[in-house]
Order: C-alpha cells, then sequence, then structure tokens
C-alpha cells in the first residue's frame, strides 16, 4: 500500500486494532492516509480512495512547480471526510513558495493542522466581513477570508484562508506569508479527480511543506 495511515490533527503516533484507528494523543481517530513520497502511484491509490471527494489543485501548475505532498481521511471502503494537496515552486517576489489546499467536513481538524491553529474549524471570522480573496472552483468565484494564526504557534511564517465550498470548509495555506499576494490572480482550482489523461503529466517533486 502506498498511503499510510496518521492522525489528520497531529504528528503522534497512531495504532489500530478490531475497533479501529487510534492516536497516542487525541484517542479514537478515522486515519490520515498520505505517501511517504509524491509520486504517481501513490496519487492513483489517493484518487481511488476519494473517489466521490475533490482534491483540489491549481490548474494548470505555474512552470516550474510540483505536487509534493498528498492525503486524504477516511476508512478504506467507506465514507472520505477530508483531502488535501500540496505544491512547491517560486515567485520573483518570494522565491520558493509552498502552497497545500484542504478540503474537509466540519470538525476534521485537518486544515487547521496545515494552518497551525488551535481549533478544528476556521473560526467566527469567516463570512463576518467582505472577502479578502476568491478562487474559481468549476468556474465559480468562491470567496475566501483570510484566518488570523497570530494566537497559535504558526506565528508570522504563513498565510491562511478558508470559506465554504459544497458544504465543505475549502482551506488555502501559503508560506512564506507574503505569498497571500500570488492570489490577486484568482487562481482556478480543479478536482484532480477530474484530470483524465492530464494526470500523467503532473510533475512531482519532493520537500513538503512542514506541518
Amino acid at each position: 500500500m502506498a498511503l499510510e495511515a496518521s492522525c489528520p490533527r497531529c504528528s503522534s503516533p497512531v495504532s489500530s486494532d478490531d475497533d479501529g484507528w487510534r492516536c497516542d494523543d487525541h484517542g479514537p481517530i478515522v486515519p490520515l492516509w498520505r505517501p511517504r513520497g509524491a509520486g504517481y502511484e501513490p496519487l492513483t491509490e489517493h484518487l481511488l480512495q476519494c473517489v466521490d471527494f475533490p482534491t483540489w489543485l491549481p490548474w494548470p501548475l505555474s512552470p516550474g512547480w510540483t505536487v509534493t505532498d498528498f492525503g486524504c481521511v477516511g476508512t478504506p471502503g467507506g465514507a472520505t471526510l477530508a483531502s488535501f494537496i500540496s505544491c512547491r515552486g517560486t515567485s520573483d517576489l518570494d522565491g520558493i513558495v509552498e502552497l497545500s489546499v484542504v478540503t474537509e467536513e466540519p470538525g476534521v481538524g485537518l486544515g487547521a493542522r496545515h494552518a497551525g491553529v488551535h481549533r478544528s474549524d476556521p473560526g467566527e471570522e469567516i463570512m463576518s466581513a467582505a472577502p479578502h480573496v476568491k478562487v474559481r472552483l468549476g468556474g465559480h468565484p468562491t470567496p475566501l477570508w483570510s484566518v488570523p494564526t497570530w494566537q497559535s504557534t504558526a506565528t508570522f511564517d504563513r498565510s491562511v484562508f478558508a470559506g465554504e465550498a459544497h458544504g465543505r470548509w475549502l482551506w488555502l495555506v501559503l508560506r512564506p506569508a507574503s505569498a497571500a499576494l500570488l492570489l490577486s490572480d484568482e487562481w482556478i482550482l480543479l478536482d484532480v479527480n477530474g484530470l483524465g489523461p492530464e494526470l500523467i503529466d503532473v510533475p512531482f517533486g519532493e520537500n513538503p511543506p512542514p506541518w
């Protein structure tokens, strides 16, 4: 199996028995399935496991950008609760940029782990004012709001945006924080399940973002 089980909320060890999966810190969990290294074979396994759940990727990827990590939360043969994908590239202003896109059902906590915030869901800032940025999903603009990270261990090393898309939370986490300016172009996010033959051309790289 190309994907390995871990906790969606933290990096503590996990174990399994007849009753399911457990995290040393969070107790019973639905595991996060994530590869040791990004590649075509593990991505294919990922898509088979979350065939009815989107994995949103900026598309087309800019020249030089690569997919460095991905995963999904769920049980084999059961419902998928969350998915994410990370990619890495460069910009003229920021140098190396890392991006993670997470979509999840409420309460899963995977997006919050990427963002470095101490709660499961984005918080009261979402939809309380005009959106800060927009992305396009399926041709439709999707508003996102900035999620403060100053109360977390993440300090100011990243920018976090979140909103609602198709009844689920959508998170974008960018490092460094200044890379948020890239979103002024209103990125197009495409479900990787819909790539078809283009899937074979997805470029893979190393050095996934730390989280």
